[in-house]
């Protein structure tokens, strides 16, 4: 008659198996973020999509091509400063147009797509003129095409770049594992789902019994 494996050996072993099966931790994604420029030169993270920010005449909209993570503290800020005299110092006010302030920073090679090139190193500037009611979409359009969107109105690529790919989840390894479209939120990466915890602490729990029990058939 074979002999049961005791109850903590089996517990750990389904332990490992949910461990095994969990699936990699996901460093970032690879996406455009979009950027209020603010006091003092600083970036603050846009609370809206550039489709439907309304930029004041003197605003400075900033654009950054990088791996973050998706949430406002983690993710990339443009490497310039936010000046709307430095971009747009030089050009005139003209009656019934406004002037909006764009900073593109193409990222580093690092975080481009495989086989593709990072356009230029150091972030681009240009100062859109358009109408009172355009929106940041509509500037960054009169100075930085082609641009391209998904179906949801993500901003895909700017002056075509990447040629391929939108918002892509990154794992650990580097490599795109899945599709997904950053929120406005943190995305669930960063550590083990909360049912694998839970099944984790329910065979935890199971172990323990076991051992109580056997511990109790001895005496």
């Amino acid at each position: 008659m074979r002999r049961r494996p005791p109850a903590a050996a089996l517990a750990l072993g389904i332990v490992l198996a949910l461990l095994a099966a969990a699936p990699a931790l996901a460093a970032g994604y690879r996406y455009w973020s979009f950027w209020d420029g603010a006091a003092g030169g600083q970036w603050s993270y846009a609370t809206q999509g550039p489709s439907l920010a309304r930029p004041a005449d003197g605003s400075v909209q900033g654009f950054r091509f990088a791996v973050s993570k998706d949430a406002a503290a983690e993710a990339a800020k443009p490497r310039a400063a936010a000046d709307f005299e430095a971009v747009c110092g030089a050009t005139a006010p003209a009656e019934g147009r406004k002037r909006v302030a764009l900073v593109i920073d193409f990222g580093v090679q690092a975080d481009a797509p495989t086989g593709e090139v990072v356009p230029q190193e150091a972030p681009r500037t240009a100062c859109a003129q358009v109408a009172p009611e355009a929106t940041t979409a509509e500037a960054l359009a009169a100075v930085a095409k082609p641009l391209r969107y998904n179906s949801a109105a993500l901003l895909c690529a700017v002056s075509g770049y990447p040629q391929h790919g939108c918002g892509e989840q990154i794992a650990e390894t580097g490599a795109a594992e899945a599709s997904a479209e950053p929120s406005g939120s943190a995305p669930g990466g960063g550590g083990p789902s909360a049912g694998l915890l839970v099944g984790i602490a329910a065979v935890a729990a199971l172990a323990a019994a076991g051992v109580w029990q056997s511990r109790r058939r001895r005496r």
